[in-house]
């Protein structure tokens, strides 16, 4: 018993890493080309009515950390466990709004988990083939134009007059999605910050129109949200 038990001692002090400081870098040079191209198909592919751009600058960070992990801990059994008992007490306080935002996230980690594993060859056909689908996705559904991702402020010094529940029906029924993100609202004051996904230009038009006839006080901005800094 003592003997197996001190050979599985000596087997977690001799599984150390043995990195070859040449390959982790140059892999961690592509890993960083790679993702800035994830984010730059993210922003202009992605459908999210997030700020893209903001959110996109995540991606950087997370796959770059996740090979530093990956290839610190790939080959030491005892690292390995001491990464399972860290991991469990990190409690992540930001959820991820939109599905599509975890999917990139994921996308994201499984390059740093490839490029950790050593998987470089592997890793990139599989980024180069999914990447191409997304693109090939997003160019066969275009129907009419492109979708028109904004944001909408909306203010009011008569807010008697102008009521939430008629300026998000107006828009549900001119636009293809809506976001509530901040209302405030106070004596004599109204503003409302919108996320607002138009198909084309003539929605985005009519929706326009609508919200003036609620009210003439109606104060409207659109701004290009892929664009917006947080």
């Amino acid at each position: 018993m003592d003997k197996l038990g001190m050979t599985f001692e000596q087997f977690l002090a001799n599984t150390s890493p043995n990195i070859a400081l040449g390959s982790f870098v140059f892999d961690l040079l592509l890993t960083f080309l790679l993702t800035l191209l994830l984010g730059y198909v993210y922003i202009k592919f992605g459908h999210a009515l997030s700020n893209r751009k903001s959110f996109a600058r995540n991606f950087v960070l997370i796959t770059m950390t996740t090979m530093l992990i990956i290839t610190v801990v790939k080959s030491s059994l005892a690292l390995s466990l001491g990464l399972v008992g860290a991991l469990s007490i990190v409690r992540f306080r930001t959820a991820l709004k939109e599905p599509e935002e975890l999917a990139y996230t994921f996308f994201a980690i499984a390059l740093g988990l490839g490029f950790g594993a050593n998987q470089r060859v592997l890793t990139i056909v599989a980024f180069i083939i999914i990447v191409g689908l997304v693109i090939a996705r997003s160019y066969f559904s275009k129907q009419g134009g492109a979708h028109h991702n904004l944001h909408l402020t909306i203010s009011s010094h008569k807010p008697e007059k102008v009521k939430l529940t008629e300026i998000v029906e107006v828009l549900k029924e001119h636009s293809e999605a809506v976001d509530m993100k901040r209302l405030t609202e106070g004596e004599g004051t109204l503003d409302v910050s919108l996320y607002v996904e138009f198909n084309t230009f003539e929605q985005l038009n009519k929706a326009k129109e609508a919200l003036q006839r609620i009210d003439k006080s109606i104060n409207l901005n659109f701004f290009d949200n892929a664009g917006i800094m947080a």
